[in-house]
Formats: C-alpha cells, structure tokens, sequence
C-alpha cells in the first residue's frame, strides 16, 4: 500500500469519527434509539412491513388493488405519526443534509459527485 493510499485512507477515518461527532449525528443515533427501545414504534414498524410485503407481493401477481394501497399508505402515515418515529425522521432528514453538504465539500475538487457516483459502477 503506498504512503498516499495509506494517508487518503486515514483522512477517510478521519473524517468518518469527525461525522460522528456532529450534533445531527448524534440526534440521530439518540432518535434511532428511542425508536428501537418505543413497543409501540417497533409494533407499528412490524405491522407496516407484513403489510407492506403482502403488497408488494400482490403487486408481483397482479392483485394488488388501490385499496391495498391505501391500506399501506395509511399504516405508513401511522407509523410516521409516532412521536419518536416523527423525530427519528427528522433527525435522519437533518442527517442526511449535513452529510450532502460534506459529500459537496469531497466532490468539489472531484470530477465525480462523490457520495453519489464514486462508488457506483457503469453510469450514464
């Protein structure tokens, strides 16, 4: 391994434990917490995905009607409804914002959007 790769790597931890350390982290792994410890959340998360699959499935076979859909729809909007899935959400939109902002400040001097395509294969 050359002393580039090497130091590009360790910048790479860097930057990871230095993410870490953001408050919107740090809300969000407080937020993601709250949520797996919430029975209600984790009983609405289990009810949203059986129903979700079923959908899905119904879907693949031809049979899904918009009803189905509906139902699906409305169980997600329970789910999200949740107060600590409301605040997980946001935690993770305000996450996600902050780690746009250093997938921009990385790609800048790229001739690739980072975050986005770097690790891809074969775009066009």
């Amino acid at each position: 391994m050359s002393i580039e790769t090497s130091r590009t790597e360790e910048l790479g931890r860097e930057l990871g434990e230095a993410i870490t350390e953001l408050p919107a982290y740090r809300e969000f792994e407080a937020a993601q917490t709250a949520v797996e410890n919430s029975e209600e959340a984790q009983a609405k998360i289990d009810e949203f995905e059986r129903i979700r699959q079923e959908f899905m499935l119904a879907r693949q076979s031809g049979t899904a009607t918009q009803e189905d859909l509906q139902t699906l729809q409305r169980t997600q909007d329970e789910l999200h409804s949740i107060p600590v899935m409301a605040e997980f959400l946001e935690a993770k939109s305000r996450l996600s914002g902050r780690l746009e902002e250093v997938n921009k400040a990385i790609s800048e001097p790229l001739a690739v959007d980072f975050g986005g395509e770097a690790g891809g294969c074969c775009q066009d």
